[in-house]
Formats: structure tokens, C-alpha cells, sequence
């Protein structure tokens, strides 16, 4: 499949961290573990930076669902579950995703948020829409494969594999729909990519912490602290990781997730990254600057809670 070819002056300025007010999307396997519910609730606590138009459930697999599918919907029903301890109305806001992984390299999996992404996308102005995933990328893959012309349209922005210099990619938003996350780095949308371990993996608070700063704060934030509190049985001495926060911090305030320009990697058939200085640029960060970010969070929902 041929994908738009973006000038290099316009890969420039989409590649630039944004500046005002963004239009944006979010792609998220909500019900995975506990991580993309502060990220939810952040970017919805955030409308002076982050106009967001809508949220699509991933797919996942692993010990809390059943399949992709089941994972899916479950994090579509998470999704209901924080707005309405946000008090949002979740009508032509949320939207449920693919029920499996894209089955060949260019066979999209239809869904009603891969449909809204492509005719959103297509429906803004001159200013990109931006697209914060933070599960298997394969509700995005599937609307670049309906309609690549989006790749104009879009900034794709990941939380992803790991960093370039690992001994594998492998990572569990990667590695569950290897095609889709190939395509993601193959396709020449500009994308600014987070990865976990060594990166987004600095974004750890503890259960004292959430009990001081979250809990109390509001339904939303009684929700993050009773999550939290049941993640773990002994919360001793332990912290936790809150990854998918990380994505959102980038389009808040670039300074607090650092990044890099460099060529964009080949995903392999084992998972690793192949070197290739020929290709498109990508954006790629190098680390997360953790008390700003949750500083940032913790303050939004103080806030929230006071005017209620």
C-alpha cells in the first residue's frame, strides 16, 4: 500500500511539540491495569491545553480479559465508568474499538473508533489532529490502512516498545499486534514515540502518595486511589509505575518528557530494532521528568475537587 509522502518542511513543523490548544484523540486499552485511567482523567482535566474530541477502547489480552475483544470491551466500559465519575457525558465522546489485532500487514480491523479517527482526522483544518495511544496501536493502524491520507492529517503520539538502544522492542503494547505497530513506524506519519522501560518507567508514585494527593479528591480520584490500593496486597515498600501518563505530560509541556529527532527504526520480525539512517524522522523521547508531570496531575484534581 502507498502512504502520502509529507515534505520534509511539513514533517518539521508536525514533528515540533505543539504550542496553545491541540486538538486530540485518545486510543487507550483502559482496562488493562490502572495506568490509562490517570491518563484519562488527566487529559480530561486539562481543556485550556487539550481539546479532547474523543476516546476509543483498545484491544488487549492478558489476565484481565478473556481476548482482545473482551479486553476491549471492558475498556470501553472503564472509559464509562470515569466519565461519569467526571460527570461527562460519554454520547459522541467515547467510542468502542477493534475486537482483534490487524490479521495480515494490510488488512485494517473496521471499528467504530477506527471510522471516527479517519472522518475526524479528515474534518480538521490546517493544524494536525493528535493522537494519543497508549495500548496496541491497531484501532490508529486501521485508519491509516482505510484511509492513508490521514498520515497528513495526523501526529501520532505512543506510548511504545522500548528505547532504540534495547537488546528487543518487545514491550506489551508492541508486541500484541506486531503488524500494526510495524506499520506505525513504516508508514511515514509523523510520530513522537515514548518508550517504557528507562523512559516513561520513571513515572512511579506509592500508595502514601495517592492517599495524600488522590484519594478524596472528588469520585475520580476516590476511583484512581481505590484502584491503586487494590493493584498490589502489600503495598510495602513498593511503588508503582503510572506509564501512560507520560504521553499526555508531552502534549502539556514538552520539557517534562525530553526528546530526540532521529531516523525512523525497522521493526524486525523478532522484535528488534534494525538501524536505518535513510528513513523518515520520528521523534523519540529519552526520558520523563516525574515531578512536574504528577505535580501537574495532582494539582488538576485538587482543583476539580474544590470547585465541585
Amino acid at each position: 500500500m502507498q502512504f502520502p509522502v509529507l515534505s520534509d518542511d511539513l514533517r518539521r513543523r508536525r514533528l515540533q511539540p505543539p504550542t496553545g490548544t491541540v486538538r486530540m484523540v485518545l486510543d487507550t486499552d483502559t482496562y488493562n491495569e490502572i495506568d490509562d485511567q490517570f491518563a484519562v482523567v488527566h487529559a480530561l482535566l486539562s481543556p485550556d491545553k487539550l481539546d479532547l474530541e474523543a476516546i476509543y477502547a483498545a484491544p488487549f489480552h492478558n489476565s484481565r480479559s478473556d481476548g482482545p475483544g473482551d479486553g476491549m470491551e471492558k475498556s470501553y466500559e472503564e472509559i464509562l465508568r470515569l466519565l461519569d465519575r467526571l460527570g461527562a457525558d460519554a454520547e459522541g465522546l467515547a467510542f468502542r474499538g477493534s475486537t482483534s489485532y490487524l490479521p495480515e500487514a494490510q488488512t485494517p480491523c473496521a471499528s467504530d473508533a477506527a471510522a471516527d479517527l479517519a472522518e475526524r482526522a479528515l474534518a480538521g483544518g490546517d493544524e494536525p489532529l493528535y493522537v494519543l495511544a497508549i495500548g496496541a496501536i491497531t484501532n490508529v493502524a486501521s485508519a491509516i490502512l482505510m484511509r492513508p491520507e490521514i498520515v497528513e492529517r495526523i501526529v501520532v503520539v505512543w506510548l511504545g516498545g522500548q528505547p532504540l538502544h534495547w537488546p528487543t522492542a518487545r514491550e506489551f503494547n508492541l508486541q500484541q499486534d506486531p503488524h500494526a505497530s510495524r506499520l506505525l513506524f513504516d508508514c511515514g506519519v509523523p510520530l513522537v514515540d515514548i518508550p517504557c522501560s528507562g523512559v516513561a518507567s520513571h513515572l512511579l508514585t506509592t500508595l502514601p502518595e495517592i492517599e495524600r494527593h488522590v484519594a478524596g479528591r472528588g469520585a475520580v480520584g476516590d476511583y484512581l486511589a481505590e484502584i491503586y490500593r487494590g493493584f498490589y496486597d502489600d503495598h510495602f515498600a513498593r511503588s508503582k509505575v503510572i506509564w501512560d501518563i507520560a504521553g499526555v505530560a508531552w502534549l502539556l509541556d514538552a520539557d517534562w518528557v525530553p526528546t530526540d529527532l532521529v531516523p525512523s527504526p525497522v521493526l524486525t520480525g523478532e522484535l528488534t530494532w534494525a538501524s536505518a539512517p535513510s528513513r523518515h524522522e520520528i521523534r523519540i523521547a529519552n526520558t520523563v521528568r516525574r515531578d512536574p508531570v504528577f505535580a501537574d496531575l495532582f494539582g488538576k484534581l485538587a482543583r476539580t475537587a474544590g470547585s465541585a
